[in-house]
């Protein structure tokens, strides 16, 4: 799809396929919005929301996860690969550092002004990431989860796997990279939430405890925000993507 006033461009950074948008007006540095997409989406499927992203004056990059988009596919349906889930999510993590510095070195990123954000599965990465990465300056998380031992406590039990080796495996990793025990690298960072009151995908409790418990230790309350909304599953509305401008206006 051709959008006009922004530039898109097929990249690879560290053999990473992704989707580069920014303003056609050039400038020095871009302030740099980084979105995930979640399981079984790709980032092709982001595009229009990375064009809104990119209308508002930031260059964003929409990265392919392993196992999606032009990097594979898995059965996403099957039990067997519910554990793949988090292998993604920990591979998203591992590429970061090679991401944001691929965007600073040859994309005209500003290192001082690079935003996080993503949906479901995205929103779950972009979280870690934050809590393992002071450089970016503010998170955006839609649908996602910063409580990744309680998140997968609930996958677990809603799909009825049983905790074989290779499971108890991916457990151990989901505890030692909880955002949840890094709170201390989050606290006082701009972060905003925004979850869907009714999401029957990503449960909103561990998110809301994640909310409740990080926010206590700000001493800027403005700085972390979480918004709900009443009735909505797990989708991304036009007002979450208007409350998120709004946010990157601020912060970034």
């Amino acid at each position: 799809m051709n959008y006009p006033n922004i530039i898109v461009k097929r990249i690879e950074i560290a053999g990473v396929p992704s989707i580069l948008m920014r303003p056609k007006e050039k400038q020095e540095k871009y302030p740099t919005v980084i979105f995930y997409h979640g399981w079984t989406s790709n980032k092709d499927a982001q595009s229009f929301r990375g064009f809104i992203l990119a209308s508002l004056g930031y260059q964003v990059l929409l990265p392919d996860a392993i196992f999606h988009g032009d990097r594979g596919r898995v059965d996403y349906g099957a039990k067997e690969n519910a554990g793949v889930f988090w292998e993604v999510v920990f591979k998203n993590l591992e590429e970061s550092d090679q991401l944001i510095d691929g965007l600073i070195r040859s994309h005209d990123a500003d290192e001082n002004r690079i935003a996080l954000s993503g949906h479901s599965m995205g929103g779950f990465t972009s979280t870690g990431i934050f809590a393992i990465n002071k450089l970016p300056k503010t998170l955006v998380v839609l649908n996602g989860s910063g409580s990744w031992q309680k998140s997968n406590d609930i996958l677990v039990q809603t799909l009825g796997i049983e905790r074989a080796e290779r499971f108890i495996e991916i457990d151990k990793k989901v505890i030692e990279l909880d955002p949840m025990k890094k709170l201390d690298n989050l606290k006082d960072r701009p972060i905003l939430i925004l979850h869907g009151e009714d999401d029957t995908v990503v449960d909103i409790g561990p998110q809301k405890e994640f909310y409740d418990t990080l926010k206590k230790q700000y001493i800027r309350q403005d700085q972390i925000m979480m918004s709900t909304y009443k009735q909505l599953n797990h989708f991304v509305t036009t007002n979450m993507m208007e409350e998120m401008g709004s946010w990157l206006e601020k912060y970034l």
